[in-house]
């Protein structure tokens, strides 16, 4: 290792190690865990100065300078290079008309997400700055996931626009709080004693929680969204409710997600995955910090029927409370914990991120400057084969990430119908039991109860059980009539066996 090059060596931190595994595991494949953001600039843009601003926030920030090798012993480490290339590119498409210049910007921001990243080699991230007009700019910034979390995001912006407005320099913005201080905090963490509360938490569990079973193995692929928002008066319903329960909206949230899976799989011991902020408030200036701070940790939700939506809401919530502490623990780490293998395929996020100093660094841009920021587009995935990012506001925004290849588009938007079927039940009644909830409307029903058990053969009276088997047996004596794991027994078989029974 050429020391010249390199100016620190860290550690990863949680979701680090498992983002890094996907995107090694197999280079042939797709990695998903590329973020991307795409900004409309309006107005007079200083291009030079766009650039510079760009070059000083990787100047700041040595984390996202960083490169991913392993040492000597295998372990994973991400080295923090002194320089690296400016990730820059520009595109003048101001001499097509309109409909072919949306058609151009979008086969750019697909292009751009899939590309990809050689996480050896920084910087893994890349901006592409769109002409369509003399005053009209599309800025697209795609990075490796690894690099940094939704949080992350206003505060980068914040100080782009800042600098941009001081013509690229950080000259007058506080020193940057760096992500080394986070890293160094997790050294000391007290991970024996996370150890032991995720053993306590996943006691007894019996086996995993999966809605596509059959994913696994499956090539990575882009997903598909679906979104929905629910009307304000029971997003306020739902706040409401939270708030004289003294649970979170998040809660409200996973509970009801919790509900949908069990009536989806008939289990009452039931475990999603869930992304959490990951920021410990014992680390001075975390909220200011740029890096890859959030996990994703397996939220087990145990259904007793006749206990009350209140009831659950609350217990679901201490139970988590207590977690808090040991939310830093890998998921690789939990999972062997859990007894090994997948604990989940389902994932919540619930995104609520630090947006008014970056709107207000953009009000000041365009006072300063006359440029305007007109709207920002992000995009971005995980493997998942249902993902569901909730966003907070007064309405409850819901979007749906699904894989193509196992589910459609009708039966993902179906599963957003239950989730809010749920979430009405909480709001209208939480004293309700658990019993009660039912995630199926009126035309699902029928089609379970009716339409999916209206045999078209004859009902036979006056003949038993054993009659008929017997006389199936003389009809098709080769077709297969039971399976039980590796054994199949055709009706001659079984009736071979009942006879000597």
């Amino acid at each position: 290792m050429n020391s010249s090059r390199y100016e620190d060596v860290w550690p990863l931190s949680p979701l680090q190690e498992g983002l890094l595994f996907h995107a090694v595991f197999d280079e042939r494949s797709l990695d998903v865990y590329s973020a991307q953001l795409a900004l409309g600039l309006d107005g007079p843009l200083d291009v030079a100065a766009l650039q510079a601003s760009v070059r000083t926030l990787l100047a700041r920030h040595a984390n996202l300078r960083v490169g991913f090798q392993r040492v000597r012993d295998g372990a994973p480490v991400q080295v923090v290079w002194r320089e690296v290339p400016l990730p820059w590119r520009e595109l003048d498409l101001s001499g097509m008309d309109e409909a072919s210049q949306s058609a151009a910007v979008q086969d750019v921001l697909d292009r751009e997400r899939v590309a990809g990243f050689d996480v050896t080699r920084p910087p893994l991230l890349r901006f592409v700055l769109i002409r369509l007009t003399a005053q009209r700019h599309r800025l697209v910034m795609t990075n490796h996931h690894t690099l940094w979390d939704g949080w992350s995001v206003p505060v980068l912006l914040e100080q782009l626009f800042r600098m941009y407005a001081a013509g690229g320099s950080d000259a007058g913005l506080p020193p940057v709080v760096p992500f080394k201080r986070y890293l160094a905090w997790l050294s000391g963490w007290d991970r024996p004693a996370a150890e032991a509360a995720w053993t306590a938490a996943l006691a007894d569990l019996q086996g995993p929680t999966l809605v596509a079973p059959q994913a696994v193995g499956r090539p990575a692929v882009v997903p598909e969204p679906v979104h929905a928002a629910l009307s304000e008066e029971l997003t306020a319903s739902l706040t409401d409710v939270a708030r004289q329960l003294t649970v979170t909206l998040n809660s409200v949230v996973r509970v009801a997600w919790a509900l949908c899976l069990a009536r989806a799989t008939g289990r009452d011991d039931v475990v999603l995955g869930s992304t959490v902020s990951g920021r410990p408030p014992q680390v001075a200036d975390i909220e200011q910090m740029v890096g890859l701070f959030i996990n994703t940790i397996p939220i087990r939700v145990r259904i007793r029927e006749d206990e009350t939506l209140a009831s659950l809401l609350g217990r679901v919530q201490a139970e988590q409370t207590e977690l808090l502490p040991h939310h830093h623990l890998p998921l690789p780490q939990i999972q062997r914990i859990g007894g090994g293998g997948t604990l989940f395929d389902t994932l919540i996020v619930f995104e609520n991120y630090p947006v008014g100093e970056m709107e207000m660094a953009w009000k000041e841009t365009e006072t300063a400057s006359g440029l305007r920021v007109t709207g920002a587009e992000g995009r971005d995935a995980t493997h998942y084969p249902v993902a569901l990012v909730v966003g907070p506001g007064d309405r409850l925004r819901i979007r749906l990430d699904y894989q193509p290849g196992l589910f459609d588009r009708a039966a993902a938007e179906q599963i957003i119908v239950r989730l809010i079927r749920v979430l009405e039940a909480v709001a209208e009644n939480p004293e309700r039991l658990i019993s009660a909830i039912d995630v199926l409307d009126r035309d699902e029903r029928r089609r379970v109860l009716v339409e999916w058990n209206d045999g078209v053969s004859p009902v036979r009276t006056g003949v038993t059980l054993p009659d008929l088997v017997q006389a199936q047996a003389a009809a098709t004596p080769g077709a297969v009539a039971v399976v039980s794991g590796d054994t199949r027994l055709t009706y001659e078989e079984l009736n071979v066996r009942a006879n000597r029974l």
